[in-house]
C-alpha cells in the first residue's frame, strides 16, 4: 500500500506557444492539506485541471493508492474519488442549490421502464450535505438568489457530497467574508479527519502558513520544490515563487491629487436594501479606496453610478458638468470605466481572442466609411496595450480563457484605457491574482493615477486598501459611515467604520 493516495509523475502539458507544465511532479498524503503555489501562469490550475480530467496530459502518469490510473474526464475523476472547486465558478443560476450540487449525478427513480429524477432523495441529500457542511441553505432556494461567496459554499458542498478522497480547492476564499474563511476551515479540519487528501491553491500567505501540511511550489511551468509548512516563512515562500525578493508589496506613488474631478450626491437604490443617500468626491490623480464588510453594498453602488442598476436620486458630475448615465454606454462616453469584479461572468469574453476583448469598447473610433473596421489600427492598439500592460502571452490572437488571472486582468484594464477614460472604477482588481502580477498592477494604477486619471478602487484587503490609496471611503449596509486620510488609515479605524450599522 502506498503512503500516498496520489501521485503525479513526470507530468508535461503544452498549448499552442507555451508549455504550461514541464515534467511536473506532486504527492498527495492522506489526511493532510497541500498547499500549491505559485505565480499566476505558473501551471497550478493546468496541474489540477489535468488531475481532474479537464485536460489530458501529453506525457505523465496518475496513481491512485500506487496503482496507474487513467482520468479522461470530470466525471471520471469523480467516480475515481476526486473532486475540485474552480477558481471561477460556473453556476447554473436558474435551477436550485440542490440541483447544482447533485448536477450530473442526480437520483433517479423507476416508473416501469421510465427513469425520472428523485426530486425528493435529492432535496433530502442536499439537506443532509449542506448542514454537514454547516451551511443553513433551503436547498430549493434557486442559485441566482445567492452572493457569489454563498455559490462558492456551494460548490463546496457539492465537492463534500461526492465523498471524495481528494478535494482540490482552487483560491476557495477569494469571495469568502473572514467567517465563511473560519467555516470552510472548518470543514477543511473535518474532511482532514476522514483522511481526506486536500489541495489548497491560495495567494493568501497567512492562509498557507495557517492551514497547510506540506507546501510544493511551482514557478514557469516546473516543480520548484515540496517542504513542510511548519517552519516557512512568507518571505521564503515568495523568494521561491518569484525566483527573486520582494522587497516591497506597494509601489512608490507619484500621484499629486488635485482639484475635484468627479462628484457623486445622495446617491440612492431603487432596492431600499442596496445603496442610500450615499456622497463622495474623487480628485484628479487620486485614489479613492473603498472599503466594506460583504454587504456594504460597495459594488452595487459603483454599478448604480455606472448605469448597470437603477436609482431613485442621485447626481454625478465630472468637472462640475452633470452627467446623464442611464446604461453603461452613457458612462463610457462620459469618459468613466469599471473593471467589474466578477472577471469570468462580466469581464473577460472567454471565446474571444486577446485582441478582441482589448479592442471591444472602443471599435467605434476604429470604423472607416461608415461600416469598415480599420484592423491595422486595430492591431497597433492592441499590440501597444499588451507592451504597457507587460501581458504575457503568445499572441494577441490567443483566446484569453488560455491566460493566467492576472494577465486577463491586465487584458481587461488595457480594454478600458484604450479609451482613455478620465474615471477608472476598479472593483477587487487583484483578486485571485498571485504576489508578483499584484505588485504590477498595483504599479499600473499608480502610473494611471500619476498621469491625473482618477481611480476609484474597492478592495476586501486591507492592506491594499491601505497600501495603495489617498483617502478611504468606508461603507456600512448601504451607507457611506466615513472618510480616512491614506496616511492615518489603520485595519482598526478602517474597522470601527465598516460595523457602523444604524441602530
Amino acid at each position: 500500500m502506498s503512503e500516498f493516495v496520489l501521485e503525479m509523475k513526470n507530468v508535461y502539458k503544452a498549448f499552442p506557444g507555451v508549455i504550461a507544465l514541464n515534467h511536473v511532479n506532486l504527492k498527495l498524503r492522506p489526511g493532510t492539506v497541500h498547499a500549491l503555489m505559485g505565480e499566476n501562469g505558473a501551471g497550478k490550475s493546468t496541474l489540477m485541471k489535468c488531475m481532474f480530467g479537464i485536460y489530458s496530459m501529453d506525457e505523465g502518469e496518475i496513481y491512485l493508492d500506487g496503482e496507474k490510473v487513467e482520468i479522461h474526464n470530470p466525471m471520471d475523476a469523480l467516480t475515481k474519488g476526486i473532486a475540485m472547486v474552480h477558481q471561477e465558478l460556473q453556476p447554473i443560476p436558474e435551477r436550485t442549490i440542490g440541483e447544482n450540487i447533485y448536477l450530473g449525478r442526480y437520483p433517479l427513480k423507476s416508473f416501469g421502464p421510465i427513469k425520472v429524477v428523485d426530486h425528493e432523495k435529492l432535496y433530502e441529500d442536499a439537506e443532509r450535505v449542506l448542514k454537514e457542511v454547516n451551511m443553513d441553505f433551503n436547498p430549493r432556494t434557486k442559485l441566482k438568489e445567492l452572493s457569489v461567496s454563498q455559490m462558492q459554499s456551494v460548490e463546496i458542498a457539492k465537492a463534500v457530497s461526492a465523498n471524495c478522497r481528494v478535494l482540490i480547492l482552487d483560491e476557495p476564499t477569494s469571495s469568502l467574508t473572514q467567517n465563511e474563511v473560519e467555516a470552510l476551515f472548518a470543514i477543511v479540519n473535518d474532511l482532514k479527519a476522514k483522511g481526506v487528501a486536500i489541495v489548497y491553491i491560495s495567494h493568501k500567505m497567512d492562509e498557507i502558513l495557517r492551514i497547510s501540511d506540506e507546501v510544493t511550489i511551482m514557478r514557469d511551468g516546473q516543480y520548484i520544490g515540496t517542504w513542510e509548512a511548519k517552519g516557512l516563512t512568507t518571505d521564503f515562500i515568495i523568494t521561491k515563487m518569484v525566483g527573486r525578493e520582494l522587497t516591497n508589496l506597494y509601489p512608490t506613488r507619484e500621484n499629486v491629487p488635485g482639484e475635484v474631478e468627479f462628484e457623486v450626491d445622495d446617491f440612492t437604490s431603487i432596492n431600499p436594501k442596496s445603496f442610500r443617500h450615499c456622497s463622495f468626491n474623487v480628485r484628479k490623480g487620486e485614489i479613492l479606496g473603498v472599503a466594506g464588510l460583504v454587504g456594504a453594498q460597495r459594488t452595487e453602488l459603483m454599478e448604480g453610478i455606472f448605469g448597470i442598476r437603477s436609482k431613485t436620486s442621485g447626481t454625478v458630475k465630472l468637472n462640475g458638468k452633470e452627467l446623464t448615465i442611464r446604461q453603461p454606454k452613457d458612462a463610457i462616453d462620459h469618459g468613466v470605466a469599471m473593471l467589474t469584479e466578477d472577471r469570468r461572468g462580466s469581464g473577460i469574453l472567454g471565446v474571444l481572442s486577446i485582441a478582441d476583448n482589448i479592442s471591444i469598447a472602443s471599435l467605434n473610433q476604429y470604423v472607416e466609411h461608415g461600416f469598415l473596421l480599420n484592423n491595422k489600427k486595430i492591431e497597433e492598439l492592441v499590440q501597444e496595450n499588451i507592451k504597457q500592460m507587460n501581458t504575457k502571452t503568445p499572441s494577441s490572437k490567443t483566446p484569453i480563457q488560455s491566460l493566467s488571472g492576472g494577465n486577463q486582468q491586465k487584458v481587461l484594464i488595457g480594454r478600458w484605457l484604450a479609451n482613455n477614460p478620465d474615471v477608472l472604477i476598479l472593483d477587487e482588481p487583484t483578486r485571485g491574482i498571485d504576489v508578483g502580477a499584484k505588485y504590477e498592477i498595483y504599479c499600473i494604477i499608480a502610473d494611471l493615477a500619476k498621469q491625473g486619471k482618477s481611480i476609484i478602487m474597492i478592495s476586501s484587503e486591507m492592506g491594499e486598501l491601505i497600501g495603495m490609496s489617498d483617502r478611504i471611503m468606508v461603507m456600512c449596509d448601504g451607507r457611506v459611515t466615513g472618510f480616512i486620510d491614506g496616511k492615518d488609515a489603520t485595519q482598526e479605524n478602517i474597522m470601527e467604520l465598516a460595523t457602523q450599522f444604524e441602530s
